[in-house]
């Protein structure tokens, strides 16, 4: 009864079942997580937030432009002020040892393949103007700050999977993880929207200056 109700919500079963079990075992694996996500690009509640996000007429202007930046050049960005969100940027990447073009890459087609990678291609901006750090309790406060702002089904799914394994692993971790989905949901509620912005254009841009202007304190 649960496999067909599955069936029927378009949700690709194996894509998914293999992302959380993948997930489970280890959080870091970023390849589970596209899994997931892959996964359900074709759920009503993907395009419910395709929908949602689109009432915001910036953020509407955005996908009919089907605005994608071109890759970051790290190296230039390093030359900027080091308040401007581009330094900050380069600078952690650069340090973690992170390749900005590490996302699995999807073909736009429509505005679910669009938002899908939009939200892949600035994702750690996201991390650094919201302030979440990469930890599994930062990743847990971001997509709590996405599920407000984007109604993404996989930041739902993530959550899930985040506290059931803080329940069976950790569970002195739980009013950690809590405080961090608390603050990531509220933050999220009253920040501005960040899909709404061409950030890549405004690299100079400092970070206290994006904050303030998005709401973000």
């Amino acid at each position: 009864m649960l496999f067909q109700k599955l069936r029927q919500l378009n949700i690709d079963l194996l894509s998914v079942g293999k992302g959380t079990i993948s997930l489970l075992r280890n959080a870091e694996n970023t390849d589970s997580v596209y899994d997931i996500e892959d996964g359900l690009r074709s759920t009503k509640a993907m395009a419910l937030a395709v929908e949602y996000v689109k009432r915001d007429e910036a953020i509407a202007r955005l996908f009919a432009e089907r605005y994608i930046a071109p890759p970051p050049d790290l190296d230039a960005l390093l030359k900027l002020p080091p308040d401007s969100l581009g330094y900050i940027y380069a600078a952690t990447l650069t340090a973690a040892g992170f390749d900005p073009n590490f996302y699995r890459k999807v073909e736009v087609t429509d505005d679910i393949t669009y938002m899908l990678l939009r939200l892949r291609q600035t994702h750690d901006i996201w991390h650094l103007v919201t302030g979440f750090e990469t930890s599994v309790f930062g990743e847990l406060g971001l997509k709590a700050f996405e599920l407000a702002q984007t109604r993404r089904p996989m930041s739902i799914v993530l959550i899930c999977g985040g506290l059931l394994k803080t329940l069976t692993d950790a569970p002195e971790s739980l009013d950690g993880i809590l405080n961090d989905l608390s603050k990531g949901y509220r933050m999220g509620m009253t920040a501005k929207p960040f899909l709404a912005q061409k950030w890549e254009e405004h690299w100079e841009r400092s970070m206290s200056d994006w904050r303030q202007e998005l709401g973000i304190a």
